[in-house]
């Protein structure tokens, strides 16, 4: 049974601020506002807690009281029908230990600091040739699909041994994926159509292995067709979506402040540059979904076992109490200089992103060498014009026309 929200309830996923649209949606912060803990609403009525502290979040992803499983029967998810879907082959990240730590060892090795460090020639390879492409003859283009995105889907490609001219047809389908209010069918479609694609794939890699992620997968005898195609997925999406966007959205916001431009110049600072503009764009804005399988007070607030939860990355990256103070800027500035650490960009606890070495390597490579190589890059269009993809789990820009 569901229940109707009282008016001042926010309900997820919430309408972005277009006067400020690299911020969390004003209904998150006006709940964080109120308290750390606070009642919410999915679009079908059924009552949430919304967790908007930074101490609370980390709370909530790092305690066993709070599960990952999505096939539980009230886990927080946006539409019921994706419920289904996800139950039905569920990535690892849905899953919770042991099955979770079970297929997650499997890749760990492929993203670890120092296997990624030993990728930076090839990744700045990578880079360097998508700027010699976008540049040949050309004065403008976008950034988006010029740059943003066919980098990291590049090197997710070859990690993974996923074929590069693919892209448009793997790209769509992530799209459709991650689009909250996608029709369950296109969803279904989708989902089969990639997992059918990647399973294919393993098929031939079990015959034909190569140096990839896919293949060795395909080499187990532990794990099925469908068990490697749900974690292919997994890390293809994760892998070039979220460095695409966040490429995006960190161009747009240092362009508006051309001194913070100036400090990538010195690479002993763009590892901490990077970290920052992950704490401020936060690039997933909705929060990961946990369901209370025992009763837990956090903050003062009881959530009954069985309760749906969203910790909220946004607003806990954006928490006066850990990113502000007195001597500091606001955290609702970018701030190059700020010690940004400490956030909660990749999440936290056992199911923190697994590729975030990847995206951090990627992340200062890109930037440092986009703003070297083009001094004089600049937006194209006003930036009111620019159109974000407020409808996606995975928040971004549709387009970025540059000129240079």
């Amino acid at each position: 049974m569901t229940t109707t929200p009282a008016p001042t309830t926010p309900v997820l996923p919430a309408a972005h601020d277009t006067r400020c649209p690299f911020s969390p949606p004003p209904a998150y912060t006006d709940a964080a506002r109120t308290g750390s803990v606070t009642r919410a609403a999915l679009p079908d009525g059924t009552p949430i807690w919304l967790v908007t502290g930074y101490a609370e979040v980390r709370t909530v992803l790092a305690d066993q009281r709070f599960s990952a499983d999505a096939r539980h029967p009230t886990f927080p998810l946006f539409t019921p029908d994706r419920r289904e879907l996800i139950a039905e082959n569920p990535a690892f990240i849905r899953l919770d230990d042991p099955e979770h730590a079970r297929l997650r060892r499997m890749v760990t090795g492929d993203f670890l600091v120092k296997r990624v460090e030993a990728m930076r020639p090839e990744i700045q390879r990578i880079v360097d040739d998508a700027l010699d492409r976008m540049t040949d003859g050309a004065t403008e283009a976008d950034l988006v699909s010029a740059f943003a995105l066919p980098v990291p889907s590049l090197v997710i490609c070859l990690l993974l041994g996923v074929p590069y001219e693919d892209r448009e047809m793997f790209q769509a389908l992530s799209a459709t994926l991650l689009n909250t209010f996608a029709p369950k069918e296109e969803i279904a479609r989708a989902s089969d159509e990639i997992l059918d694609y990647l399973g294919g794939l393993a098929a031939h890699k079990k015959e034909h292995p190569a140096e990839d992620i896919l293949s060795r997968l395909a080499a187990r005898d532990d794990l099925t067709l469908r068990e490697i195609a749900s974690t292919g997925v997994l890390l293809l999406i994760a892998g070039h979506e979220t460095t695409a966007n966040m490429i995006g959205l960190s161009t747009v916001l240092l362009l508006r402040q051309p001194e913070q431009v100036a400090k990538l110049a010195d690479p002993a600072a763009v590892p901490g540059a990077v970290e920052e503009l992950l704490r401020h764009t936060t690039i997933v804005h909705t929060g990961l979904p946990r369901v209370a399988v025992e009763d837990v007070e956090l903050d003062g607030t009881l959530i009954r076992a069985g309760d749906g939860v969203f910790a909220m990355l946004s607003t806990a990256n954006r928490d006066e109490a850990m990113f502000g103070g007195a001597d500091r800027s606001s955290p609702d500035e970018v701030d190059l200089d700020r010690d940004a650490r400490r956030h909660l960009a990749f999440g936290f606890g056992v199911h923190q992103c697994l590729g975030q070495p990847l995206a951090r390597a990627e992340l200062q490579i890109a930037l440092a060498t986009l703003f070297r190589r083009l001094p004089g890059l600049r937006l194209a269009v006003p930036e009111s014009e620019l159109r974000f993809r407020s409808e996606n789990v995975i928040y971004g820009l549709r387009s970025l026309p540059v000129t240079w």
